[in-house]
């Protein structure tokens, strides 16, 4: 089922700080904004830091989404957040594209 682009939905901007130390807040405002809404569009442009707990906080949201069948999309990935994904093993763009649903382009 493709969710419809009118259906209300629940935005939320990620801290600068997502790292281990941050990463309680994070989850605290992430479990918030899911309760809300069917769908949940999560932006990734703040973090400036990051490490693997973030990657797995992420990565356990879009597939507790998806097995809910309440979409979560990330939109616009910073670089550094990027980058750690990366280095916690997801080698390609096409690999992260797979794992961590995305929002580009207006879609």
């Amino acid at each position: 089922m493709t969710p419809d682009a009118t259906e209300p939905k629940w935005s939320l901007r990620l801290p600068a700080d997502c790292s281990i130390a941050a990463i309680r807040n994070v989850y605290d405002m992430i479990r918030e904004a899911f309760g809300r809404q069917d769908r949940l569009e999560i932006d990734c442009s703040n973090v400036d830091k990051a490490d693997v707990t973030s990657v797995q906080l992420l990565l356990s949201t879009a597939k507790t989404g998806e097995a809910q069948g309440r979409p979560v999309v990330l939109t616009a990935f910073s670089q550094t957040l990027r980058n750690t994904i990366r280095r916690a093993g997801f080698a390609s763009d096409a690999m992260i594209d797979q794992h961590f649903p995305q929002k580009k382009d207006g879609t």
